[in-house]
C-alpha cells in the first residue's frame, strides 16, 4: 500500500489506483493519514470537516465515510487491517516508508542528523535523493479544516529548510549550478524569504554574477517594502553592501566588452538550430507552465526515442474541445527538439472550421515552405509535391505538428515513410482509418491536476489561501483545461475577486458558457466548431441529450429521439468519435459537463418548448418501461399495477428483452434514475414523476436507500398534489412514510399515513386501508406503543379483502415483532413461523431471510442463543445473495447479542459494529438506537464500563431525538446499571425515569427496572 499526499492525494495497491471518495471522505482520510499511529477521536474528526459547526448527522456520517474507507481498502490483501475503529476513533496503521511525505521527512532528518555529525557528503546525498518525491504541497485539493491546514503548512516548512540546507551544502562543496535552480524556484514562490534570498545571492556571486546577485537583492527590498513595509534584515543588507563594493572594484579593474564579443558569446549558446542560415522553429509559444499528463509526455517522448523500424514514429492525439491537444502536442515537440534538430514543423489543418478546411495540397506547400524549399521548387502537382515532402524529410531529423486534422484522408498525404521525423496529430476526432497505431485520447484532468493549473494560471498563494474554493471551481469547469486556464487569466487579472465568489457564480451558473468568456477563444466557440459539422439530424439528438444531467443507453436516445434503435446508436457512436460525448462503459452515454452546458444552450435556441416537451415525455416512457422491467422480480408478488394504472409503451419496439435488465441493472443506475425524476418534476411531467418513484419504491427499500425513497416520494407526492390525483397522493405517502419511519422521523410519517389513510377510508378501498393500517403499526412500534401496533396490524388483517389474501404475509412479521417487544414469545414464534412457511411457498428468498432473522431475535431473548446463531448464519447467506442490505443490521444486532449470551465477547462486539456500521449508511434511526444499546450492554459483559456508557448516552439522545420512548428506557437502565456504586443517587433517577417511560409500552424489561430500584430503596445489593 502507498499512500502520496505531495502534490495531491492518491492511494495504490501496486499499480491499482483506488477511488477516496468524496471531498468529505478524502478529508477523513487526509487526517487520519497526517496522525497515522494516533487514534483520531470522531470530535476531532467531525471539526475538521465541519469547521463552522456540524450538521445533527455529523457522526454517522463519519462513521459512513470510515466504513466506505476501510471497505475500499479492504478490498485488496495489504488492505486488511490499515484502518482500524478504536473507541470513539479510529487509527491508520502504515508504515513510515508507505506514505512519501513521512519517508521525505525521515530522509530530511536523517541527513541533518549527518551534517551535525559532520558529514555533509552523505547529507547532501540523502537530500538529492529525496527532492524529487516533493511533487508540490500535500493534500492538494483536499478541503482543509484547522487540522490538516496546521499540518500542511509545517511540512511546507519542513521541505522549505530542506531545500535550503541542500543549497547550502551544494555550495559548500562547490556544487553552485547544482544549488541555483533550488533557489531559484524556492525564491520564485517565496519571494520574501531571507534564508534562501541569501543563498541565492551567495551562489549568483559565487559564479561570478555580482550583477544578478544585486539584482535578487533590490526585487525582494522592493516586495518587502511593497508588502510588509519593512526593510530587508541585517545579514541581506551587509551582504549587499559588500557585493556593491566588489562590483565597483570589477568594474574599474577590467575594461568592457564591445558589442562584437557579446554577440559571439551568446552565438556559442545558442539552442536554436540553423542549418543552411534558415532557423525551421515553427511551433507556437509553449505554455509558460504545463500542468498534467506528465506520465503520458514521458511515455510519448520514450515511445519516439525508442522507435528502431523502417516506419516514422507518429502520435495521434484525440480529444473534446479544450482538452489540451495542442498544448500536449506542443510541449512534446519542444522535448524531442534537440534530438530533432533539423526542424520543428507546425501546421493548423483547421479540420474544425466549416468551409475553411485545408487541403491536403496547401499544407504541403505550407510545410515545404517552413522547411526552407523556395516556392519555385514545389511542383505543382500534388504526386510529385507529396514526393518532394518525403524526400526532404528522409534527409532530416525533424519534429512535426500537424494540428486540428479534419480526418484520415486529411493527414496520409503529409505522412514520411521513413523512420527520420516524429510526427505529432491532433484532432477532435478519432481518426479510425489512420493505420499508426492506438491513439492517446485525452480525458480532462485530474482533480489535483486542475487544482495546479488553477494555481499557475490565478496564482499560487490564492489557490492555497482557499482551497475548497479551488476545487469549487475546477469542478464547475468540468476540470477541463481551457475552461480553467480561461477562468484563471480572468483571476489573475482581478486580484480582488476571491476565489469563493468566483466558485459561487459557476455554481449558480447565471451567465451560462458566458463566465467561461465570449471572444477567441472560448470554450463556447471551441464546441461551436465540433457542432457545426454535424448533419441535422445528429444536431438535434446533440441537442436533446443536454436536457438531461446523467447517462442514457441507446434504447433511451432512440424513444426521445423518435430514431430507430440502429439509427439511434450510429448517431451516439459519431459523437464519441467527434468527443461530444463519452461512452463510460458499454452501453451507458454521457456528456461532459460543460459539453451537456452547451447542448441546453442550444436546444433553448432551436428547439421549441413543445418539441422538448414532447421529447422528454418519450425519453421518461422510456425509463419507466424499463424500470418495470428490471424490478419485475421484486414486484412479481405486488399488483404494481394496481397502483400506477396499465403503463402501454409508446415504443414497444424499444422494450428490453427478457433478462437483459434487472436489479444489477438498477443498482448500477440508481443515481441516474434519481435524476430522471427529478427532470420529470422541474418539467411538469407529474404523472412520470410519481409513477417512476412508485415503481422503484421496492428496490429503494430493501436495499436500505432511505433517503432516495425521501426524495423521489416527496417529488411524486408534489406531482401527485399537482394533478388533483388523491389516490395517487395516498400512495405517495404510504410509500414516504417508510423512510421516515426508517429514519426516525415518526411524527412525519404519522401525518403522512393518517393523510393516506383518509383518502383510501373516504374512497371504501379495504386493500388500501389494510396496507395503511399495516405501516401505521410499524410507526408506533417503533416509539414503543407495542400494544397499539398489534391492533392496527390485525386490524390490517382482518380488512383484507381475500383477493388480497396474499399481502397477509406483510402484516404477519409486524406482529410477530411488537409481540416480541412485549416478551409474548412462544405467540411471537408461531406468527413468525407462519410468515416463514408463507415466504418458503411463494420462494422469496428476501423474505426467508427476514423470519429467520425475527425467529432469531424471540430464541435469543428466551436464552435460546446457540439454535438463534445457527438461525442467523442462514439468514446472512440469504441476504448476501439477495443483495438487499435493509433487515441485516438488525440480524447482526441479534447475532451479537447471541454472541454475547454464549460467552464470545469479541465475536459479540464485531457483529454489534458491523450494525452501526450498517445502519449508520442507511440512517436507520431506530435499528441504531437497538444496537447502541445492545452494544453497550456487550461492552459492559466485557469490562469495558467507559465504552458501555459511551454506547447508552449516544442511544438515550438518539432515542430521545426521535422519541422512542422503549429504547430511552432501556439507556437509562443500563446507564443506571454503572451509576450504582459510584452515585446511587443519580442511577435512582435514572430507573426512575426509565420505569416512567416502560411502563406505558408493555414491555417486559419494566420488572427487572421495578426490582432494581426496590433494591435501592430498601438499600439491599443489586446482584
Amino acid at each position: 500500500m502507498k499512500i502520496e499526499v505531495l502534490g495531491g492525494f492518491r492511494v495504490s495497491f501496486g499499480s491499482s489506483e483506488v477511488d477516496l471518495g468524496t471531498p468529505k471522505q478524502r478529508t477523513v482520510l487526509a487526517e487520519l493519514v497526517m496522525n497515522s499511529g494516533r487514534t483520531v477521536a470522531i470530535e476531532e474528526l467531525i471539526d475538521e470537516i465541519w469547521p463552522e459547526g456540524p450538521p445533527r448527522s455529523a457522526v454517522p456520517n463519519v462513521r459512513t465515510y470510515a466504513a466506505n474507507l476501510r471497505r475500499t481498502f479492504e478490498a485488496h490483501e495489504a488492505g486488511q487491517g490499515v484502518l482500524v475503529r478504536q473507541r470513539g476513533g479510529y487509527r491508520l496503521e502504515v508504515a513510515t516508508d508507505d506514505v512519501d511525505l513521512f519517508h521525505f521527512l525521515d530522509q530530511v532528518e536523517r541527513a541533518r542528523q549527518r551534517n551535525h555529525r559532520d558529514d555533509p557528503e552523505t547529507a547532501r546525498s540523502l537530500l538529492s535523493g529525496v527532492m524529487p518525491l516533493w511533487h508540490g504541497p500535500p493534500l492538494l485539493g483536499v478541503p482543509l479544516g484547522a487540522s490538516l491546514a496546521a499540518h500542511v503548512a509545517a511540512a511546507q516548512e519542513q521541505h522549505l529548510l530542506a531545500v535550503e540546507l541542500l543549497a547550502d551544502l551544494h555550495l559548500a562543496a562547490d556544487r553552485v549550478e547544482e544549488a541555483l535552480p533550488l533557489l531559484w524556484r524556492t525564491v520564485a514562490t517565496h519571494p520574501i524569504r531571507e534564508p534562501a534570498l541569501l543563498l541565492l545571492m551567495r551562489a549568483l556571486h559565487r559564479r561570478g554574477d555580482v550583477a544578478g546577485a544585486i539584482s535578487v537583492f533590490r526585487s525582494a527590498a522592493r516586495v518587502m517594502r511593497a508588502e510588509l513595509g519593512v526593510e530587508p534584515g541585517s545579514d541581506l543588507r551587509r551582504l549587499h553592501q559588500e557585493m556593491v563594493g566588489h562590483r565597483a572594484a570589477a568594474v574599474s579593474a577590467f575594461p568592457s566588452r564591445g558589442s562584437g564579443d557579446s554577440d559571439d558569446s551568446s552565438a556559442l549558446h545558442s539552442t536554436t538550430p540553423d542549418i543552411d542560415g534558415i532557423d525551421w522553429d515553427w511551433l507556437p509559444r509553449p505554455v509558460a507552465h504545463f500542468v498534467g499528463r506528465e506520465a503520458l509526455v514521458d511515455r510519448m517522448i520514450g515511445r519516439s526515442r525508442a522507435a528502431a523500424g523502417p516506419a516514422p514514429v507518429v502520435h495521434l492525439i484525440d480529444g473534446m474541445a479544450g482538452s489540451g491537444k495542442t498544448t500536449l502536442a506542443v510541449q512534446v515537440a519542444r522535448h524531442l527538439a534537440t534530438s530533432h534538430p533539423d526542424g520543428r514543423l507546425f501546421i493548423d489543418l483547421r479540420g474544425h472550421d466549416e468551409g475553411n478546411v485545408m487541403d491536403p495540397a496547401t499544407a504541403l506547400v505550407v510545410l515545404l515552405r517552413q522547411l526552407g524549399v523556395p516556392a519555385p521548387r514545389i511542383p505543382v502537382d500534388i504526386d510529385e509535391r507529396r514526393g518532394l515532402w518525403r524526400r526532404e524529410l528522409s534527409v532530416r531529423r525533424a519534429v512535426v505538428v500537424l494540428d486540428n486534422a479534419a480526418d484520415s484522408e486529411q493527414v496520409a498525404s503529409l505522412l514520411p515513410v521513413t523512420a527520420s521525423s516524429v510526427i505529432l496529430i491532433t484532432s477532435r476526432r478519432r481518426l479510425l482509418d489512420l493505420d499508426v497505431g492506438p491513439p492517446e485520447s485525452l480525458s480532462v484532468l485530474s482533480s489535483e491536476e486542475a487544482v495546479r493549473l488553477l494555481a499557475v494560471s490565478a496564482g499560487e498563494e490564492r489557490v492555497n489561501a482557499e482551497p475548497e474554493s479551488a476545487a469549487e471551481i475546477v469542478r464547475n469547469c468540468g476540470y477541463l483545461p481551457l475552461a480553467i486556464r480561461l477562468v484563471g487569466s480572468r483571476l489573475a487579472h482581478r486580484r480582488n475577486r476571491r476565489l469563493v465568489d468566483l466558485a459561487a457564480r459557476l455554481a449558480a451558473n447565471e451567465s451560462g458558457l458566458a463566465t467561461f468568456g465570449t471572444g477567441e477563444p472560448s470554450v463556447a466557440t471551441a464546441f461551436t466548431a465540433s457542432y457545426e459539422p454535424l448533419n441535422e439530424v445528429s444536431k438535434r439528438v446533440f441537442r436533446l441529450l443536454g436536457v438531461h444531467n446523467g447517462h442514457y443507453c441507446i434504447s433511451m436516445v432512440a424513444a426521445m429521439s423518435g430514431l430507430s434503435y440502429a439509427k439511434a446508436g450510429h448517431i451516439l457512436d459519431d459523437l464519441v468519435d467527434r468527443h461530444l460525448l463519452e461512452e463510460s462503459e458499454n452501453g451507458r452515454y454521457r456528456m461532459h459537463d460543460l459539453v451537456r452546458q452547451y447542448a441546453r444552450e442550444k436546444c433553448l435556441e432551436k428547439d421549441s418548448n413543445e418539441a422538448r416537451r414532447a421529447a422528454l415525455a418519450s425519453l421518461l416512457d422510456q425509463v419507466m418501461q424499463l424500470s418495470i422491467a428490471a424490478t419485475k422480480s421484486l414486484n412479481r408478488l405486488v399488483d404494481i399495477f394496481g397502483d400506477i394504472g396499465e403503463v402501454v409503451p409508446e415504443r414497444p419496439d424499444l422494450l428490453p428483452a427478457p433478462g437483459t435488465v434487472d436489479i444489477d441493472w438498477v443498482e448500477r443506475e440508481r443515481a441516474n434514475l434519481n435524476l430522471f425524476i427529478e427532470l420529470a418534476a422541474e418539467n411538469s411531467l407529474h404523472g412520470h414523476t410519481w409513477r417512476l418513484a412508485r415503481v422503484l419504491w421496492r428496490f429503494y427499500y430493501v436495499r436500505g436507500y432511505f433517503e432516495d425513497i425521501q426524495l423521489t416520494h416527496e417529488l411524486g407526492l408534489t406531482a401527485a398534489q399537482q394533478l388533483g390525483n388523491d389516490r395517487a397522493a395516498g400512495i405517495m405517502n404510504n410509500y414516504l412514510a417508510s423512510a421516515l419511519t426508517k429514519t426516525g422521523s415518526h411524527h412525519q410519517a404519522v401525518q403522512c399515513l393518517k393523510s393516506a389513510l383518509a383518502e383510501a377510508e373516504a374512497a371504501g378501498r379495504r386493500g388500501d386501508i389494510a396496507r395503511i393500517r399495516g405501516n401505521l403499526s410499524v410507526v408506533h412500534c417503533m416509539v414503543g406503543d407495542f400494544r397499539e401496533s398489534i391492533d392496527l396490524a390485525m386490524a390490517a388483517l382482518r380488512d383484507l379483502p381475500m383477493r388480497l389474501i396474499g399481502q397477509v404475509r406483510i402484516h404477519l412479521p409486524n406482529v410477530g415483532i411488537a409481540l416480541t417487544w412485549l416478551g409474548r414469545y412462544e405467540e411471537a414464534l408461531r406468527v413468525h413461523r407462519l410468515h416463514l412457511l408463507w415466504a418458503r411457498v411463494e420462494g422469496d428468498r428476501y423474505q426467508i431471510a427476514n423470519a429467520l432473522s425475527h425467529i432469531a431475535a424471540a430464541r435469543v431473548r428466551l436464552g435460546e442463543h446457540a439454535p438463534a446463531l445457527r438461525l442467523l448464519r442462514s439468514a446472512m447467506v440469504l441476504y448476501a445473495q439477495t443483495g438487499h442490505r435493509h433487515g441485516e443490521g438488525d440480524a447482526r444486532n441479534v447475532m451479537g447479542a447471541a454472541y454475547r449470551g454464549v460467552g464470545l465477547l469479541t465475536e459479540a462486539r464485531r457483529q454489534h459494529e458491523l450494525a452501526l456500521e450498517l445502519t449508520g449508511h442507511s440512517a436507520e434511526r431506530q435499528a441504531e438506537c437497538t444496537a447502541l444499546n445492545e452494544f453497550g450492554l456487550t461492552l459492559a459483559a466485557d469490562g469495558d464500563v467507559d465504552g458501555a456508557l459511551r454506547a447508552h448516552r449516544r442511544a438515550l439522545d438518539l432515542a430521545v431525538r426521535i422519541d422512542n420512548r422503549y429504547e430511552q428506557a432501556r439507556a437509562l437502565a443500563g446507564l443506571a446499571e454503572h451509576l450504582l456504586s459510584a452515585d446511587p443517587t443519580e442511577a435512582r433517577r435514572h430507573l426512575e425515569r426509565a420505569l416512567v417511560l416502560i411502563v406505558p409500552t408493555g414491555a417486559p424489561e419494566r420488572f427487572e427496572i421495578e426490582r432494581r430500584l426496590a433494591a435501592l430503596k430498601q438499600g439491599t445489593p443489586i446482584c
